[in-house]
C-alpha cells in the first residue's frame, strides 16, 4: 500500500495568500520566503552536524577497541579503557536515538517547491482543495469594524505591549494576554507606528517598530508551521535571543526597512493633510463671486497692488481712471468677486449705523413712556 501521508504538509508558494490591506504585502512574501529557506537551512545543518558526530564517535570507537585488544595481548590494565569502551556504548544510544529524532522531524516537514521535485514518479499533480480563512470571507466593512472593535477591548494592553524593551517580557506578557498574538494587534501598531512618525515622535515609533516586526515574525512563523500564532511565542524568542547572526541580521533588516516605509508613509499623509487643510482656507476665503482673494491680488498689476496694500481709496479711483478701461473693469469685477473690493460699502455701514440709532431711539421711547 503507498503511503501518501508525505503529501498532507505541501507549502507550494510563498505567496499563495491574499492579505490584510493594512499588511506590507511584499514584505510579508519575503518573511515567508526567508523563514522557508532558514527552515531548511536549519535542518540541513542539523543532518551535517550528526553525520560530523557519527563519524567521529566511529573513529573514537575503533580507536578504543584497538587499544583494549592490545592491551589484552599485552598484559596491560584494561579497566581504563573497558571504562572508555562503556561511556562510548552511552554515546552510542543517544546518538540513535538523536538520528532517529531528525528522521521523524524529517518527515513531517513540509515539502515545498526546492524539495518536492526528487526522483521519484516521472509526473505528479498534486490538487489540495484550499480551505480558506473566515477572514477571506469578511468584506472591507467588516475587517475594519472588527479592528475597530479588538482596538477598542484591547488598546491599553496593545499600548503596554508596544512600549516593552526586552524580549524576556514581551514574552512573557504575550503568554499571560495570548488575545493579542494576532493580526489585529499587527495592524493596529503598524497604525500607531504612522501616527507616532506623523506627530514629530521618531524614536517612540523606532521603539514602537521594533515590537511590530517581532509580533509579524510570530504570525509569519505560525503560518510556516501551520500552527496556532499562540504556540510559537517561545519559538520566536527563543531563536531571536540566541542572536544566531543570519536570524538577527534578517530581522534588522526588516526593521530597517519597515521604519523607512512608516516614515514614507507619514510623509505622504502629512502633505495630503495639509492639502486638505489648504483647501479649506481657501475655500473659507472665498468671495461673494467664489475667487480666492490671494490668487486675485496676486493676479493684479503692480499699481493696483499698491492701492489695495495702501488701502487709499483716492488713489485706487486715479489709478482705474488712468488704466484701460477694459482691463480696469475687468480687475475691478474679479477684486469684487473675491471679496477685495466691496462695493457701497459705506453705504451699508451708514445704513447699519442708521438702523442703530432707530433702535437706540425706539428703546428711549419705549423707557419714557
Amino acid at each position: 500500500m503507498v503511503d501518501y501521508s508525505k503529501w498532507k504538509n505541501i507549502e507550494v508558494s510563498d505567496d499563495e495568500d491574499e492579505t490584510h490591506p493594512n499588511i506590507d504585502t511584499p514584505s510579508l512574501f519575503r518573511w515567508r520566503h526567508q523563514a522557508r529557506v532558514e527552515r531548511m537551512e536549519s535542518i540541513k545543518r542539523e543532518q551535517q552536524e550528526l553525520e560530523i558526530k557519527k563519524k567521529t564517535f566511529q573513529e573514537k570507537l575503533e580507536e578504543t577497541k584497538s587499544k583494549l585488544v592490545a592491551a589484552d595481548q599485552e598484559g596491560q590494565n584494561k579497566k581504563e579503557l573497558e571504562e572508555a569502551l562503556s561511556a562510548l556504548t552511552v554515546e552510542e544510544e543517544e546518538l540513535k536515538k538523536r538520528e532517529e529524532e531528525f528522521k521523524v522531524k524529517e518527515k513531517v516537514m513540509p515539502w515545498n517547491v526546492d524539495t518536492i521535485s526528487k526522483p521519484g514518479f516521472t509526473k505528479t499533480i498534486v490538487n489540495v482543495p484550499k480551505t480558506p480563512p473566515s477572514e477571506e470571507n469578511l468584506t472591507e466593512e467588516e475587517k475594519n469594524k472588527r479592528l475597530e472593535t479588538f482596538i477598542n477591548t484591547n488598546k491599553s494592553k496593545l499600548k503596554v505591549f508596544g512600549m516593552f524593551k526586552k524580549y524576556k517580557d514581551s514574552q512573557e506578557y504575550l503568554q499571560k494576554n495570548p488575545e493579542l498574538v494576532c493580526e489585529d494587534t499587527a495592524n493596529y501598531l503598524v497604525i500607531w507606528c504612522i501616527d507616532l512618525e506623523m506627530e514629530g515622535k521618531s524614536d517612540l515609533m523606532e521603539h514602537v517598530a521594533h515590537q511590530t516586526i517581532c509580533m509579524q515574525y510570530i504570525l509569519e512563523l505560525s503560518r510556516q508551521l501551520n500552527v496556532d500564532p499562540r504556540a510559537c511565542v517561545p519559538s520566536f524568542f527563543s531563536r531571536i535571543q540566541l542572536a544566531e547572526k543570519q536570524y538577527k541580521d534578517s530581522f534588522d533588516e526588516e526593521l530597517t526597512m519597515f521604519k523607512n516605509r512608516i516614515r514614507k508613509r507619514a510623509e505622504e499623509k502629512l502633505r495630503i493633510a495639509q492639502a486638505e487643510m489648504e483647501e479649506e482656507e481657501r475655500k473659507a476665503r472665498l468671495g461673494p463671486g467664489g475667487l480666492d482673494p490671494v490668487e486675485v491680488f496676486e493676479s493684479l498689476p503692480d499699481e493696483l497692488k499698491k492701492c489695495f496694500e495702501s488701502q487709499d481709496i483716492q488713489l485706487l479711483q486715479d489709478t482705474i481712471k488712468n488704466m484701460n478701461q477694459e482691463d480696469a473693469a475687468y480687475y475691478m469685477k474679479r477684486c469684487v468677486d473675491s471679496g477685495l473690493w466691496v462695493p457701497d460699502a459705506n453705504k451699508d455701514k451708514s445704513s447699519a449705523e442708521d438702523d442703530k440709532t432707530q433702535e437706540e431711539n425706539m428703546y428711549s421711547e419705549i423707557n419714557d413712556s
